[in-house]
């Protein structure tokens, strides 16, 4: 029986086009990671970068589930004592509105030397404009 491992130039990458609008903020983020990885593909090889380009349009409008949106927090510390900062996940979307779900999709991904490469195959727009229409981005819709 021969198996197939893929290599790095036989990497063809496809663009997904998401609309996140109403979306569920974690269910959109591991189905952007899984593109991102290239897990939806039959020749998936962990340690090759296979993955596909994601255009997320509408990321203002995510949704998040129960009461989140004040009991989510985001830590970030400057490694000085006492310098640990927390921001609620409302105060994250009035500041910088796309964060939230690049920190979801980015902390989905596997923690190695191909997570910044598949992290810039990424592309979040707050509205339904974009500009990667000479790419023929192929929409999915995700229910």
């Amino acid at each position: 029986m021969k198996i197939s491992v893929a290599k790095p130039k036989q990497a063809i990458g496809e663009w997904y086009l998401i609309d996140a609008q109403n979306q569920v903020l974690g269910r959109l983020a591991t189905r952007i990671a899984r593109l991102l990885m290239g897990k939806h593909r039959p020749t998936y090889t962990p340690h090759v970068d296979a993955g596909d380009h994601v255009v997320v349009i509408n990321a203002a409008r995510v949704n998040l589930t129960g009461n989140k949106a004040e009991e989510k927090f985001y830590y970030r510390h400057s490694t000085k004592p006492g310098h640990l900062k927390r921001r609620s996940y409302r105060e994250m979307v009035e500041r910088f509105p796309a964060r939230p779900l690049q920190l979801a999709v980015l902390r989905m991904l596997p923690k190695n030397r191909l997570q910044s490469k598949r992290i810039r195959r990424l592309h979040i727009y707050l509205d339904s404009e974009h500009r990667h229409q000479a790419q023929k981005p192929i929409p999915i819709t995700i229910k």
